[in-house]
């Protein structure tokens, strides 16, 4: 008989990602159950076992009193949803979500286990650290994580969608240079407003394409800009085949979450990041820096994006030295990791 898992995420498209992987990776060996709050759901397909635990956002103080009230009764929800499932062991993709989730798998005594994708440690897995059998990450060197629990720390390789592994990139006939651009599952107006008109220019000197995701309201307006001035263009929303945008990519600019970047770079798609400032603990600037410091992608600050992108963007395709060193680095990087 197999025995019964769950999975708790939601939120961000990282997040649910992470969990989508982990259940590929768990399904054939158990039951597993996916707990979600509502957000999250929009990255889950409906043939997933799923439950909605909507676990309120923790960061406003006026609402916190209320919040605690609610998170009580997902503590309640989550109790008995643990207890009728008979689930033995729990996974947490991290963030707020979890939360009663964890806290009725204290109260039953469940095996937890934690996942930190990032090069910071999270503030909900840190809170956690203490109750959990193991946290899978990435490195051993992760910020913010106390000596004391580094023996529960168990190094795996980034969770990667198995059909990335699957993807033949020399397929792409595509003789332009391809310059996909990830906002992240947020969006970013940075992105859609800035970039545009850099792509514009750059456009002008170099055979280029957009691959571009955005938030779906901006779709419209970004297509009849990029037409309008006949610059070749792909623009989506979340896309579940992310891959299938991946084969013809030639360069990401991106925020810097965990998964993106170990995405592009098993496929040796050099990134320019531009880190997400509010990010907790700034930890997409130190994903991204994991990369740089191996010479396998560029960085720029949010706040001189607008300034330095249409530079950088220029070096790059005129002298493709740099860009061919940074795949090559990527290469060695990953020849080892496998699904």
């Amino acid at each position: 008989m197999k025995k019964n898992y769950l999975i708790s995420t939601g939120g961000s498209g990282g997040h649910v990602i992470l969990a989508i992987i982990l259940h590929e990776h768990l399904v054939n060996e158990a039951n597993v159950i996916i707990s979600s709050d509502k957000r999250g759901l929009k990255y889950l397909e409906k043939n997933y076992d799923c439950e909605i635990i909507n676990t309120p956002k923790l960061n406003s103080y006026l609402l916190l009193p209320f919040n605690l009230i609610v998170i009580f009764f997902l503590t309640i929800k989550s109790f008995f949803l643990l207890k009728t499932k008979k689930i033995e062991k729990l996974f947490s993709t991290g963030g707020y979500m979890s939360l009663p989730v964890i806290l009725a798998a204290r109260l039953l005594n469940l095996k937890i286990y934690l996942l930190e994708p990032n090069q910071v440690l999270g503030r909900a897995n840190k809170f956690f650290l203490d109750s959990c059998v193991k946290i899978f990450c990435y490195t051993k060197n992760i910020k913010n994580f106390p000596l004391k629990y580094k023996d529960k720390i168990e190094i795996i390789d980034p969770l990667i969608r198995e059909n990335i592994y699957k993807i033949n990139r020399s397929s792409s006939q595509n003789k332009k240079f391809n310059i996909l651009i990830v906002g992240g599952s947020q969006g970013a107006s940075i992105f859609d407003e800035t970039i545009k008109k850099k792509v514009l220019n750059i456009s002008k000197k170099f055979p280029i394409r957009i691959i571009q995701q955005t938030k779906e309201k901006n779709i419209s307006n970004l297509k009849n800009f990029y037409r309008e001035n006949n610059i070749e263009n792909i623009i989506f929303d979340y896309d579940p085949r992310f891959e299938k945008i991946l084969i013809d990519s030639d360069l990401c600019i991106t925020r810097a979450g965990a998964t993106t970047l170990a995405e592009l770079s098993i496929l040796n798609i050099p990134f320019i990041a531009v880190p997400l400032p509010s990010s907790k603990d700034n930890h997409q600037f130190e994903n991204a820096n994991f990369y740089r410091d191996k010479d396998c992608c560029w960085i720029l600050d949010q706040l001189s994006f607008g300034e330095k992108i249409e530079e950088l963007l220029s070096d790059i395709l005129k002298n493709k030295n740099d860009f061919l060193k940074k795949k090559e680095n990527l290469k060695k990087l990953n020849f080892k990791n496998t699904y």
